[in-house]
């Protein structure tokens, strides 16, 4: 039995899925009973649980040879870190007392760094409170996710700007598409390591450059790559709706970034090669119907 956090999300679901094509038993972790009837018709155990309920968590953990999870960044919270740890002290306190022997962990880059990575720093202290439960503990380990690109979509559609929070716009990233990310968990569930490591996830390079060209050819229309100077990152993005803090820690985010502080640093890495055209296609696909 494998445990599955966040299945209705772009990464856990796909894990789910490929789990049950495999042919083994999984139990899906969902907030709501509607988001549990589809997993159930295709023959998914499910569980209405919270990860910060560390003994509704407990429960669902009873039992399973494996547990994909993630640490959510909640916009709505006041006090990021605090939430944060709140998480934490669940999910690896559920994780002890189950004895769950592998947990598979969606981590990112810089997650070695104990600060200055903005919310990345709460996957930091995860990782490390994993390791202290006895578990072995997996780390995926991605850069830059691919899906990124939908929090621009909308202003490149009515504007023609590609908005870029960095110096350059011509800086080749690793962009990673959540179904390969989904793939290697799943793979690493049914076949798990002899010890806990991070693995550094590997996708096709593309500059911010690059992917304003593609979405606008998709779009139908040429974009505008509009540089944002580091001085403006912050209120840009209250400017866009974001809560001070919340803009405060994204911008040091992209400031990690800018000074190659997300860059790979894991045990070992693995390369996956899904296009960040073929994202975009499924990306816009519902909007073209």
């Amino acid at each position: 039995m494998y445990a599955i956090a966040g299945a209705t999300g772009r990464v856990g679901s796909v894990t789910a899925q490929i789990l049950l094509n495999a042919g083994v038993d999984v139990r899906v972790l969902v907030r709501r009973k509607s988001d549990a009837e589809a997993w159930e018709t295709q023959g998914a155990e499910t569980r209405i649980t919270s990860l910060e309920d560390q003994a509704v968590l407990s429960d669902a953990l009873d039992d399973v040879a494996g547990f994909f999870v993630l640490l959510p960044f909640d916009l709505s919270a006041d006090n990021l870190g605090a939430h944060a740890d709140a998480l934490i002290a669940s999910i690896t306190g559920a994780v002890a007392a189950q004895q769950v022997p592998h947990v598979v962990l969606l981590s990112s880059g810089g997650a070695d760094l104990a600060e200055g990575t903005g919310p990345i720093t709460g996957l930091h202290r995860l990782e490390l409170a994993l390791l202290a439960t006895g578990t072995t503990a997996t780390a995926l380990r991605p850069g830059h996710f691919q899906e990124k690109v939908t929090d621009v979509i909308d202003v490149a559609r009515s504007s023609g700007i590609y908005p870029v929070f960095a110096a350059s716009a011509d800086v080749p990233l690793s962009m990673v598409a959540p179904r390969d990310l989904g793939a290697v968990a799943a793979q690493m569930l049914l076949s798990p390591p002899a010890r806990s490591e991070a693995i550094d996830i590997i996708g096709p390079s593309y500059t911010e450059r690059n992917v304003a060209t593609m979405l606008g050819e998709c779009l139908g229309r040429e974009l505008h790559v509009a540089m944002m100077p580091e001085e403006a990152w912050a209120d840009a993005l209250i400017d866009a709706g974001f809560r001070p803090h919340i803009a405060a820690s994204l911008a040091e985010l992209y400031r990690a970034s800018e000074q190659g502080l997300l860059a790979p640093r894991g045990d070992r890495s693995i390369r996956v090669e899904t296009s960040i055209d073929v994202t975009l296609d499924r990306l816009l696909a519902p909007r073209a119907e």
